[in-house]
């Protein structure tokens, strides 16, 4: 990839580590909370009492490998990339993934060989080592985003 400026190609999806695919955030300042449901956010925590500003919600973060025609890539997809991936939010899939313990698993067999046009840059975190997707495009005419193909899977309606 070329220095600073975002490339979009052509890629396919080869894997996703299913075993961390979401984050907890504080629901007002989306600062990163530890995985303890009961933790509030430092920041936002003089509002504790208040119902409205202790909540918390779940991002996707999925890490991925893709191919595109000449290089294989591991990307880290976040949360509004991620939901065109899985077609819903990371607290309604951790919510399904609770009562269908193989939903995670699933959903990377679903996506795995899909083609996507993504556009990935380099991260803006120093520290950060892997590219960022920060837009997929299914390049399927039938592609269907994984929740569906999960409800299909399991027998279960939308909510």
């Amino acid at each position: 990839m070329e220095a600073e400026k975002p490339t979009t190609m052509l890629c396919t999806v080869l894997a996703i580590d299913h075993t961390d695919f979401s984050y907890r955030v504080c629901s007002v300042c989306e600062r990163t909370l530890p995985d303890n449901p009961t933790s509030l956010c430092k920041f936002c925590s003089v509002n504790a009492f208040n119902p409205r500003f202790s909540r918390s919600k779940r991002l996707f973060r999925l890490l991925m490998s893709i191919a595109s025609d000449t290089k294989v890539f591991t990307v880290i997809c976040f949360d509004r990339a991620a939901k065109v991936l899985f077609g819903c939010s990371a607290d309604e899939f951790f919510d399904f993934a609770k009562f269908h313990p193989f939903a995670a698993v699933n959903a990377s067999r679903i996506l795995e060989g899909e083609m996507f046009k993504m556009t990935l840059s380099k991260p803006k975190n120093g520290n950060a080592q892997h590219l960022r997707a920060v837009q997929v495009i299914p390049l399927r005419s039938g592609f269907q985003p994984a929740i569906v193909t999960l409800r299909e899977l399991y027998g279960v309606r939308s909510s």
